[in-house]
């Protein structure tokens, strides 16, 4: 996606602590531009910046750890 202009919601801060499952099917339904992304800490990313992705960072046993946002 080439034009971030427009992306809809873009942050889930009330999403931390929950299952990851639930939080992407969330994210999922409350901006359909976005394709979610369920990341356990301590993976490896890319760094680059995209409006059309979220990742949602969890912990070993599957809570979300930090705010999901687009990027």
């Amino acid at each position: 996606m080439s034009d971030c202009s427009d992306t809809g919601k873009s942050s889930w801060p009330e999403l931390v602590g929950i299952n990851a499952e639930v939080a992407a099917a969330i994210i999922a339904k409350e901006n359909p531009k976005v394709g979610v992304a369920i990341v356990k800490e301590g993976m490896m990313v890319t760094m680059d910046f995209r409006c059309d992705r979220v990742r949602v960072w969890v912990d070993k046993y599957g809570i979300v750890k930090l705010t999901p946002q687009i990027g």
